[in-house]
């Protein structure tokens, strides 16, 4: 009998966490996170980390396993992960896998693309054009990656842009072409869903919930380290700017359900690949 891994995927605030914890107790197995922002132990919060009564129902593992000072690249979480996965079905016929962050659950499917890396102007270069200048340069590069990316984040933007401008190539071709390698054991991604109405009421609720539940003064605690690329992301930033004094707490959560929702509306975009 094939061991097989379940991918439980869709946007943020679908249910994903509490549909791979009932999965994972029906079939008596383990949850393999591929959530890269969940990954970090310094963020719960704000990155929805599952709950401890969560983590008591089903053992998870790249939860809370690296610092921010210690980012996680997509090649080393593959390997990791199809270490912790052998490891799995050696007692277990299907493992569950759980996460919204599309290259991460590509990693799980396939070995991810090796990309070149940028001379050291050009990557200066690409640092000292402002955002909206990066996001005009990709629209025109690679519009079918910008159509996918989070344009707020000027990180995955200059990254691309590198991609682009150092291989002569759409940062998107090339991530098409990752290896798809035979796995030694079967895939299935289960994409969860729901209309956008109710999907955006319920990031609403809960960015009132995590405000409520302190996401504030998670932020605060991190201010050290606030120039870091693992911070630079939804509920972060837009808290960042609070403590600065360049914004108001009422604005900055209001951009935060924004934000969100329309980092949602790019998982969805991205998750429409898996047709079957």
């Amino acid at each position: 009998m094939r061991k097989r891994l379940i991918i439980v995927a869709g946007p943020t605030a679908v249910g994903k966490t509490a549909y791979a914890v009932r999965l994972a107790q029906e079939l008596g197995t383990e949850i393999i996170s591929c959530d890269s922002r969940q990954f970090y132990s310094e963020m719960s919060i704000g990155v929805a980390r599952p709950s401890p009564d969560e983590l008591a129902a089903a053992k998870h593992h790249f939860i809370a396993c690296r610092s921010v000072t210690n980012p996680y690249n997509i090649f080393d979480y593959e390997q990791d992960a199809m270490r912790v996965t052998a490891r799995l079905f050696e007692e277990h016929d299907t493992v569950v896998a759980v996460g919204g962050s599309g290259l991460y659950i590509d990693a799980l499917l396939a070995t991810p693309a090796r990309l070149p890396n940028p001379s050291a102007e050009l990557r200066r270069q690409l640092q000292e054009m402002p955002i909206e200048e990066k996001r005009s340069q990709l629209r025109l590069l690679d519009p079918d990656y910008y159509a996918r990316v989070d344009l707020r984040n000027p990180v995955r933007l200059q990254r691309a842009l590198e991609v682009c401008l150092t291989a002569g190539r759409p940062y998107s071709a090339i991530l098409a072409e990752q290896e798809i390698v035979q796995r030694p054991f079967d895939t299935e991604v289960r994409v969860l869903a729901m209309s956008s109405e109710e999907l955006r009421s319920r990031i609403d609720q809960r960015v009132d919930l995590m405000m409520h539940s302190g996401l504030f003064e998670e932020v605060l605690s991190l201010l050290p380290y606030r120039q870091l690329s693992t911070l630079n992301t939804v509920g972060y930033r837009e808290l960042f700017a609070v403590a600065d004094g360049s914004d108001t707490l009422v604005h900055a959560v209001e951009q935060i359900k924004l934000n969100t929702w329309h980092y949602a509306r790019k998982q969805m975009t991205w998750m429409r690949k898996y047709k079957d």
